[in-house]
């Protein structure tokens, strides 16, 4: 899921923010101000999620005139739909799954008397008072800094550094043009969503319900994390998975550990190897959601499931449809704009030539779907606009599931590692650690997961690192860092790690790599 937001936020600065209106918001950069010749702007963002607002402050620090396009939607699904309310719906419900377990309280000596309950409507409105806290935070650093807001969703004219208000048909002129569009849920042919017993993950955020029992098309990020809130609250779940393993675009040992610890101890059961062919909404308390299934080779009918609710997690697709790519001479691959490594606009994902001054970052590109990785995409991209040539390195960017416990890894898999290794001609190590001999980790009575670390034996620098176990998401910072910089094992093994912290599970796997012991 997207969280992260890779600017520093300005919380101050909402108190600055003038009503809304339907035209920009006036900047002290705005037009009168331009410095760009005979354009409106310098840099015009097409776009406000996590990526276009990155590259807004950014465009701001390089004191270039600037305009975002929000389309009403800033903060983008990140924030409104995404990764931060998601967080808060994983926050609350994963309380209640800890006070509800009363052998696990009571080694820790605790002792809960009567029933654990939860308001759903205030589980609810905490996912929404946050999302809304922090679109306004976002909101208020790009009015703190000059940037131009433009409520309507641009389009491309088919005209160079052109950019069209969809909502006032008004034109404006930039220099460079940067898409941002992101993405929206992917509905597979055969389903019917109504957002109220069908639904994508924008539907579930609204926590409308707690169903007994929901089916959950697609076992990835976004199908894991539901539910983890869902079973925490009460629901069983069934996931239905098009592919022959669950959680198949994890690494195979994370996911088997993962299967252990997220699935069979809950109540939770699985289909692999099966599409949800046909989903009918049903009636909440008189009418089932009905799920035809067929097999995934044969597509022949294998099941029908009746079940409370159905939410379909199949992963998303670029919201660039109808924003002028045609007239401008830009092809699209399933929506996808082709880019170089420079975030510069290609004409065709083949051979294609650059367009001048249009850049995509983001979900658009298809490169990486992620919020923090857009976000660092659109501060590539201003580096590349003022001239200092910038690549992002997308091996070296982290990822995050936030179950309980989470899961993160960086790099490739280890599948994936050991083909590259092969094709590339060099010597694949691994080494791990273990969360069940850490001393923080016991102190928590978290002793569940793993840290695996993938090296280059010839050059001892890391490649890769899967963790699955309390706090993943934090501790694979450091070994993102270690992947962008270069760092080997040898190296890493000499750092010294707090004690006691979860970080010596790394400081663990490190070590191992250069026949070292960790205590």
């Amino acid at each position: 899921m997207k969280l992260f937001i890779a600017t520093t936020l300005l919380s101050a600065a909402a108190a600055f923010s003038p009503a809304r209106t339907s035209t920009p918001i006036r900047s002290v950069t705005s037009l009168d101000a331009s410095k760009c010749g005979n354009f409106d702007f310098d840099v015009i963002i097409v776009g406000c999620g996590v990526g276009g607002h990155g590259a807004a402050l950014h465009s701001r620090a390089q004191d270039l005139t600037t305009a975002v396009f929000s389309g009403q939607d800033v903060g983008g699904t990140c924030v409104n739909r995404g990764c931060v309310p998601s967080k808060a719906l994983l926050a609350a419900s994963g309380r209640v799954r800890e006070m509800r377990d009363s052998a696990h309280l009571s080694e820790f000596g605790i002792e809960v008397e009567g029933e654990v309950k939860y308001d759903r409507e205030g589980v609810a409105g905490h996912a929404k008072q946050l999302a809304n806290r922090v679109k306004g935070n976002l909101e208020g650093s790009l009015v703190a800094l000059g940037v131009d807001i433009v409520d309507g969703r641009g389009v491309l004219t088919g005209t160079a550094h052109e950019v069209k208000d969809e909502n006032s048909g008004k034109i404006y002129t930039a220099k460079d043009i940067i898409l941002a569009p992101g993405s929206i849920p992917f509905v597979p042919p055969g389903v019917t969503v109504d957002e109220k017993t069908v639904y994508t993950s924008d539907g579930a955020l609204e926590l409308n319900s707690v169903p007994e029992w929901v089916a959950i098309v697609g076992s990835g990020y976004i199908g894991l994390e539901f539910s983890d809130v869902y079973t925490a609250l009460g629901s069983e779940v069934t996931f239905i998975e098009a592919l022959p393993n669950i959680m198949p675009t994890f690494d195979r040992e994370i996911a088997k550990l993962a299967e252990r610890l997220l699935i069979r101890e809950r109540p939770i059961d699985y289909r692999t190897g099966v599409f949800a062919s046909e989903v009918t909404p049903g009636i909440p308390g008189e009418k089932p959601v009905t799920i035809k299934m067929i097999d995934a080779n044969t597509k022949e009918h294998v099941e029908t499931l009746e079940v409370d609710a159905c939410m379909i997690a199949t992963g998303r697709v670029p919201n660039t449809q109808n924003m002028g790519l045609e007239e401008s001479g830009i092809e699209t691959v399933r929506g996808f704009i082709a880019v170089d490594e420079k975030m510069r606009v290609l004409t065709k994902h083949e051979d294609g030539e650059v367009v001048p001054n249009v850049w995509c970052i983001g979900d658009a590109n298809g490169k990486m779907m992620l919020a923090h990785a857009a976000s660092a995409q659109g501060i590539s991209a201003i580096e590349n606009i003022v001239g200092r040539e910038h690549a992002v390195n997308h091996d070296a960017i982290p990822a995050a599931c936030f179950t309980h416990p989470e899961i993160a890894m960086v790099g490739p898999t280890e599948e994936q590692a050991i083909e590259r290794a092969e094709k590339e001609g060099w010597t694949l190590g691994k080494s791990t650690g273990s969360f069940r001999a850490n001393s923080k980790a016991l102190a928590e009575l978290e002793g569940n997961g793993m840290a695996k670390v993938l090296y280059n034996k010839d050059t001892g620098k890391v490649v890769a690192v899967h963790i699955i176990g309390i706090h993943a998401a934090d501790l694979i910072q450091e070994c993102s860092n270690a992947v962008a910089a270069g760092t080997t094992v040898q190296e890493l093994s000499m750092m010294v790690h707090t004690h006691p912290t979860l970080c010596e599970v790394l400081d663990e796997a490190f070590k191992g790599a250069v026949g070292m012991s960790a205590h």
